[in-house]
């Protein structure tokens, strides 16, 4: 009887270790098959995910960030220990005590499956399962990826601490609302640092990777709200809370920003501006574009915000008023349905929608309106952020032909700004405005290392991203004309040599080229400093023919003006095209001596380690970390940087462009309480006007001109549109960084002049004819001798309008003995924009 009981309970423990063996080799052989070619856990080890990149002022303050997801990295020490605990009581309670996978948890999910009949699917996926999930495989939820799940999670755990795999995992996880990690929620959700959250936030944040999109703050409010509590309550029965605070947390409210309970994170930064965006395009070339967008850099710019909004407003301000008067009227281009009006909540909507430009504050913030009435005395507007219905009086269109019937129509959508009292700064009405149809640009940098202060590349970066300042290529005219003089005054030329100013004719493939002055005058044999004072043309071609254009050539892209420029005898007077950013830069070096500089909007570039990767300037700082170095003297810093151009020429140059300044083409623009040196430009028929100028600690140039050129009408010079661009941001900058003399170099001397006939004049004189010129040591200038360029005059050309306004004539010998006549103002003349030809 015994035997065979005992023969049954063998018979059954053989099946049952055979199954258990069948079952171990199936698993086994399951693991080994899904084992093989699976993606390498090692390389998480060196994993980095994808980080924002942030730019900074110079004061530490966030200006910007870049990015595809926005994640901001923090290492897992740096977390605080209560976003851990929530993460782990909501999606892992054991995740300290597994080795990658929770079989209890497996377990658990199969049975509820099963006695669900499917209809109940619960993941049962550990932390380190998600994070192979997230990092290393697919998403879709076929038993297949499970396996591989296990596989990779059991490998991982004996490669990387639990520490670490949580960093991963709090780094990486997405929270919706394009937030990736938790340090990029904690502000996307509540505008907060992780070490600020409550516990009723982190578990906020440790409910959404669930199901962010069925659990958003707003729209699933009361979903978000019990799966919160459940986490709080997971909280309290793993150790973490105590009961009190777990009901006191739950009695809290779902607060978030999305609810308008906090500020937004990016309400606190500036709007994007073309400064920003040309940092972005410059790195994403010198870093690559995938680095600038995950590399999580901190870019610490050159801006100086003052600085760069005294500069959007003078340009804008000029904008404005050269497209008033015009006195057309062209809006935003952008309608309302008529459908939406009737219902102040619909026509809000529509507003909020309307692509409009919103980062204009000249003179005050310029805010969306909705044409709503036109009335015969005023008209009824509805302003985006602005409670109750507004008016424009009629008055307010004045500058306009016709009335607002004619102009406007329900609808439109324009842009207003509050007008003020200048005295108290009280409300007086509403006023209508409009983007400029015309463009330019302002770039404003340190002369000493070529840091950019300021730039602004048109009227509105939302209105149109294009760059003018660093973009577009448009003809410098007479502001190129520094260049040419730098090559000549340093081929042995100086500021007091004649040149003939006479009418010259060139014989060119397209036909006979007549170049002109801007005045239609010529003037006779004149010293070179009142060439460029006077910006003449026929002097500069002259000149340039004398020096060689393959020399002027050679200067300009020295000075980086150009990569490669045109030998044409044209392009000494600026019909080559180049940037605003370019000639700023090269203006730069006449200021400091003729020391090269690299322009740059970045001073340091450093990795998501701290590890500074760039930077811009090179000097040494001998004294920086001596205390000894007296107060009242900075520290030296020694400069290792090329030599341009000779420092005598580069102050003979500074010296003559403060001619332009002080009794040239620029005289009547340009009026400040430091020495101020530069060159307008003004290109044919005023399709590009210039000023570019310096003091002896900035360089600052304006261009204006229509994106597609055309003329810009009569008045238009770079004098009168671009001088009140200069004036006004400089105003504001001497009163932060000063300005002093332009340095004088060692190795010249000065010699009195007639400014009018370049003759010396004896140490004692003075008056206003008399100039003090710096010469080199050790060349004695000629004086009398004159140069033509080798020109003839052209004998088919009238030299100017005989007799007019009284003015008399007299005869000349040019230097190669022809004689011609010309005004008996030859020596000075009158003011000259100069151009092109």
């Amino acid at each position: 009887m015994l035997r065979p009981i005992l023969t049954l309970f063998g018979t059954i423990f053989s099946l049952a270790t055979l199954i258990v063996v069948m079952v171990a080799l199936s698993i086994g052989a399951v693991f080994h098959i899904y084992g093989k070619d699976l993606p390498s856990h090692e390389s998480l080890a060196t994993y980095t995910p994808p980080t924002i990149s942030r730019i900074y002022s110079g004061e530490g303050k966030i200006i910007d960030e870049f990015a595809r997801e926005r994640r901001l990295f923090t290492p897992a020490e740096e977390i605080p220990e209560l976003v851990k605990q929530a993460f782990i009581s909501a999606e892992d309670k054991n995740f300290y005590n597994h080795a990658g996978y929770d079989a209890r948890g497996i377990a658990a999910a199969i049975v509820e499956a099963v006695k669900t009949r499917g209809e109940t699917v619960r993941g049962a996926s550990t932390i380190t399962q998600q994070v192979m999930k997230n990092f290393l495989l697919s998403g879709d939820r076929r038993i297949e990826r499970k396996i591989k799940e296990i596989i990779l999670a059991t490998r991982i755990e004996e490669t990387l601490s639990k520490e670490d795999i949580l960093e991963l995992y709090l780094n990486e996880i997405f929270l919706g609302q394009n937030s990736y990690g938790v340090t990029a929620a904690a502000q996307t959700y509540f505008n907060k640092t992780l070490s600020e959250l409550a516990p009723h936030e982190a578990a906020f944040l440790a409910s959404m990777p669930q199901a962010p999109g069925r659990t958003h703050p707003v729209h699933n409010k009361d979903r978000l709200r019990d799966r919160r509590n459940y986490v709080l309550t997971e909280m309290y029965e793993n150790g973490y809370i105590t009961e009190a605070v777990k009901e006191e947390e739950i009695a809290q409210d779902l607060r978030s920003v999305q609810n308008g309970d906090f500020p937004e994170w990016r309400e606190t930064l500036p709007p994007r501006d073309y400064f920003t965006d040309e940092i972005r395009r410059q790195l994403s070339e010198d870093f690559g574009e995938g680095e600038f967008f995950t590399g999580g850099l901190t870019v610490r710019a050159t801006i100086d915000p003052e600085m760069q909004e005294a500069g959007a407003q003078a340009l804008q301000r000029q904008l404005e008023n050269y497209d008033r008067n015009r006195k057309t009227w062209r809006g935003t281009g952008v309608t309302l349905d008529e459908a939406v009006l009737e219902d102040e909540a619909k026509w809000r909507e529509a507003l909020a929608s309307a692509d409009v430009a919103r980062d204009i504050k000249l003179d005050g913030q310029w805010y969306p309106a909705v044409v709503l009435e036109r009335g015969d005395q005023e008209m009824t507007i509805g302003v985006e952020g602005v409670e109750g219905i507004q008016s424009v009086p009629r008055k307010d269109i004045g500058w306009l032909p016709g009335d607002f019937k004619e102009t406007f129509k329900r609808g439109d959508v324009v842009h207003v700004r509050r007008m003020t009292a200048d005295d108290d700064g009280s409300f007086i009405r509403w006023t209508l405005r409009q983007v400029p149809e015309v463009q330019g640009g302002f770039v404003a940098m340190d002369v000493h290392n070529g840091r950019v202060l300021a730039m602004q590349g048109g009227f509105s970066y939302q209105d149109s991203v294009f760059n003018r300042a660093t973009q577009a290529d448009r003809q410098p005219g007479s502001s190129f004309k520094p260049f040419v003089y730098a090559a000549a005054l340093d081929s042995g030329y100086s500021p007091a040599t004649i040149v003939i100013d006479a009418p010259i004719e060139i014989d060119t493939a397209g036909g006979i080229w007549r170049p002109r002055n801007s005045s239609n005058q010529f003037y006779g044999p004149t010293p070179l400093r009142t060439g460029i004072e006077m910006s003449r043309n026929l002097m500069t071609i002259r000149l340039a023919q004398e020096v060689g254009m393959d020399t002027v050539a050679s200067y300009a892209e020295r000075f980086g003006v150009y990569d490669r420029m045109s030998t044409f005898l044209a392009n000494s007077l600026g019909s080559e095209e180049t940037t605003l950013y370019r000639m700023v830069s090269a203006y730069s070096m006449f200021a400091n001596g003729g020391e090269r500089v690299e322009p740059t909007l970045v001073d340091r570039v450093q990795n998501r380690y701290g590890e500074t990767v760039y930077k811009h300037d090179p000097r040494d700082c001998i004294e920086c970390d001596d205390p000894s170095v007296p107060q009242n003297r900075g520290p030296r810093i020694v400069s290792n940087r090329d030599q341009v151009i000779d420092s005598v020429t580069a102050y003979q140059l500074t010296s003559m462009m403060q001619g332009v300044v002080q009794r040239g083409t620029a005289s009547g623009a340009i009026n400040l309480p430091v020495p101020v040196a530069g060159k307008t430009g003004t290109t044919n028929d005023a399709r590009d006007v210039w000023f570019v100028g310096f003091t002896s600690n900035i360089a600052a140039g304006c261009y204006i001109g229509f994106d597609q050129p055309r003329g810009l009408g009569r008045g238009a010079y770079g004098s009168s549109m671009c001088g009140p661009v200069f004036q006004e941001f400089m105003s504001q900058a001497i009163k932060k960084y000063g300005g002093g003399r332009f340095k004088v170099p060692e190795g010249g001397h000065f010699i009195k002049i007639d400014r009018y006939t370049g003759e010396r004049l004896p140490e004692g004189a003075s008056g206003a004819h008399v100039v003090a010129e710096y010469f080199r040591d050790g060349e004695e200038p000629l004086f009398g001798y004159v140069y033509d360029g080798g020109f003839a005059m052209g004998n088919d050309l009238e030299m100017f309008e005989q007799n007019r306004s009284g003015e008399g004539v007299r005869e000349v010998t040019t230097s190669d003995g022809d004689t011609g006549t010309v005004s008996d103002k030859a020596s000075f003349g009158s003011l000259s924009s100069g151009g092109l030809y």
